[in-house]
């Protein structure tokens, strides 16, 4: 891709988790085109590295590369943060992006399925943390992304779990974001908080409501002032700032993308 602008992320060494598809998918494209090396890390490694094939061949061999990673296993973060030193050199941008909702009311929702998804939505993120700060730290300014939801800062009566857990990476980002503050890191830590977005989360949603595609955005634009559903995109480039020199004065903070929601 050739472009005659400055590109924003140029220089930046980002692992996304979750890079398979969907907003992970989004994420490394755009930081690709805004000049970032970019390691896509997924449970579902053909994926992923489906994920990188797509950005070389439009950005050039080289600027993505991909790796098979359990998000909730210490040993497979080790792997990944290696796979970047490797690849790409370093690592400087983080993006935790991996995350999963799962059904049931308080009296509903079977305690396993709320371990899974504590495990994956905010454990993976402290390990993740954990394990990438000292490589970070070497290639300050550095910056951590974490994808928490809108359902983080607003309740729902069907989603205990993903509320909770959601809210505990809301919570977690701050508290990072303090920690590399005082140890003078120069790494900063933010949380995104999405609403409903047009990926292939919602084609599963859609068939477990026995609803066509298009009647559930209906159905879903209808719950948002700005009357449309989120793109990728509109996730995407939010996480190009972040992790940007733009947002350098940024830290401890979150960006609701959510059409108004949290307005109302």
């Amino acid at each position: 891709m050739t472009s005659t602008r400055p590109q924003r992320c140029e220089g930046k060494l980002a692992l996304v988790t979750g890079g398979a598809q969907g907003l992970g998918r989004a994420h490394c494209i755009r930081l690709a085109q805004e000049g970032a090396r970019v390691l896509a890390s997924d449970i579902n490694g053909a994926g992923a590295a489906e994920t990188a094939e797509i950005i070389n061949a439009e950005m050039g061999a080289g600027t993505a590369f991909s790796v098979e990673h359990n998000v909730t296993d210490p040993m497979s973060w080790e792997a990944a943060v290696t796979a970047a030193r490797e690849n790409m050199g370093g690592l400087n941008v983080l993006v935790n992006n991996a995350g999963i909702g799962v059904p049931g009311n308080i009296e509903e929702c079977d305690f396993a399925d709320w371990q899974r998804c504590f495990s994956i939505n905010v454990d993976s993120i402290f390990h993740g943390c954990q394990k990438a700060l000292p490589l970070m730290r070497d290639h300050a300014p550095g910056s951590i992304i974490n994808i928490s939801s809108i359902a983080g800062l607003i309740a729902s009566d069907t989603m205990p779990a993903y509320n909770a857990s959601k809210a505990a990476v809301w919570m977690l980002s701050k508290s990072i974001a303090l920690h590399c503050a005082k140890k003078n890191m120069q790494i900063r830590c933010n949380s995104v908080h999405p609403t409903f977005v047009d990926t292939p989360i919602l084609d599963g949603t859609a068939r477990a409501a026995q609803l066509d595609k298009d009647v559930l955005l209906e159905k879903l634009a209808r719950q948002i002032p700005l009357r449309f559903v989120g793109e990728p995109n509109d996730i995407a480039n939010a996480v190009v700032y972040l992790a940007s020199d733009e947002s350098r004065f940024m830290t401890g903070a979150e960006i609701k993308l959510d059409g108004g929601i949290s307005a109302m």
